[in-house]
This record gives C-alpha cells, structure tokens and sequence, in this order.
C-alpha cells in the first residue's frame, strides 16, 4: 500500500481553516501533522477537519500558542505525548497506527515543534536559545533511552533548524543567525544521527539542492528573494528507509491568501 505522510506549520489552525482544507482536498495525504495550531484542545475545529475527510484527529494544544494534532484516515492503536523540558507546552504529541491501517499498521508517528530560540544566539543573554538547546538534549536522551527508530516509525515537524550548508539561503550570512548556528545544527544532526533516523529529504535530495520550507513574513517579495530556510522535516526509522518513493514541498501554499510563513513537506512510501 502507499502511505503519504505530510508536515505542516500552520500558525493557527483556526485561522488557516480554509487553507488546510485546500491542502487536503488537493493534496490527498493520508496523514497530516500540524504544528502551532494556537488553540485549547476545546477550541480545536474538530468538526470541520473530520469533514476534509480525516475523522480520527489528536490534539494536544493551548491557548494563542504552540500546538501539535495529527489528522489520520486511519485510526490509532496508541496516542501518547511527552512534556518536553517539565513544562506543559504542547510541543509533542505521537500515535500508533491500528490494525486497520493494514501494511502501516504498528507505524508509530512523532509529532514535535522544537522552540525557535529567539533572536539572540547565546544561551547565557536569552533564556528562549537555552530553552531551545534543552530541548533538543532532551530529544536526544530521548532517542538513547527510548529507542523510537527499533521499529517502523516516523518523526516529522517544524524542528525550527536548518542543518545543512544548502538548506538555508546563505550559509555564510546566516551562521550567527538563530536556526542556523553552528550549536544548533550540531546538537540537531548528533540528535538524530544518534537515534539513527534518517533524513527523509537529504536521502532523496541530497546537497547541494537548495531546499526550503520557511520563508519569513518580512520579505515583502518573498518569492523572488527566494531567501528560505529548511526548518520542517520528515525522519524515518531505517527500517522505513527503503520505502521511500518521494518527498516534496508544495511551496504555493506560501502565497496563498493568508499563508504561513511555513509551507507543508509530504513523503510517499511503499509498504
């Protein structure tokens, strides 16, 4: 069977109603994982997403900020979240496929949105980097202790780094830059090198293709500054590897009317 699975900053779901709608009439994913969904679990649009044609939906949110649901034509055997850094933030939340899903079935889906880590590069002047390094150590004790790539599973989700030379728009320009720097990108590959997933992306496109999934609201002409980030990304247990058929972004969605600034990244596989 194909699966498709996609990855998506939405920066308010309820905002962008009509815009994830569109996406998933167009699109067609299987499964949809959004981040920053800025909205209470009781305020979530349950029944307008179920209506797009996905009816098991899992959310864990809060007001104005942060956020993760996964959206499935499938049902779930198991969901789960971890509170990340002791603090109840709703930057986790993951679900096992059930038998239903047939050849996917066992298939156990991550979910994250790693911090952003402010302006400033330096843990000791700005308490939102040193969130955002914690983070990731957890991630990565995380990884050691728990063993997530033992079996079939995928970790997607805006992880707020470009780790690569080609993933940002100038790599010598954005070294000081945060999601860029050296302490982060170091931290993210050693995280996942770790834990051995692999780069769902890279293993298809690899460097120096240019690829990104972030272009900031401050560029007034975005398109034509072309002045990305790759900060949204799809890993697969090595078991999966070999199942990959493709993997995109459909960068259009960022000049949609009232777009996120992120635009959703979807991998194709074969079981």
């Amino acid at each position: 069977m194909q699966l498709t699975v996609s990855t998506w900053n939405i920066n308010s779901v309820r905002l962008r109603i009509d815009q994830v709608g569109r996406f998933l009439r167009e699109r067609r994913p299987d499964i949809l994982c959004l981040q920053e969904t800025k909205c209470p679990n009781d305020k979530l649009p349950l029944k307008e997403l179920q209506a797009f044609g996905y009816p098991f939906v899992v959310h864990m949110g809060q007001k104005g900020y942060n956020g993760v649901a996964i959206l499935s034509r499938y049902p779930f055997s198991e969901t789960g979240v971890m509170e990340m850094c002791g603090r109840q933030d709703a930057r986790h939340i993951f679900v096992t496929l059930s038998r239903e899903a047939k050849a996917a079935a066992g298939l156990t889906i991550h979910n994250f949105y790693v911090p952003a880590g402010g302006d400033i590069a330096d843990p000791d002047l700005n308490e939102k980097f040193r969130h955002k390094l914690d983070f990731m150590a957890e991630m990565r004790a995380w990884g050691s202790r728990a063993k997530p790539t033992s079996g079939p599973s995928i970790l997607v989700g805006d992880l707020n780094v470009a780790p690569l030379e080609h993933d940002v728009w100038s790599h010598k320009q954005l070294l000081d830059v945060v999601s860029h720097t050296p302490v982060e990108t170091q931290a993210l590959e050693e995280l996942r090198q770790e834990a051995e997933w692999i780069d769902a992306m890279r293993h298809l496109r690899p460097e120096p293709e240019k690829i990104y999934s972030w272009w900031s609201y401050r560029s007034t002409d975005w398109a034509q500054a072309n002045k990305g980030r790759r900060l949204d990304h799809i890993w697969l247990s090595n078991t999966m590897k070999d199942s990959l058929r493709s993997i995109d972004i459909t960068r259009e969605t960022r000049g949609w009317e009232r777009p996120s600034d992120h635009v959703p990244v979807t991998a194709v596989l074969e079981l």
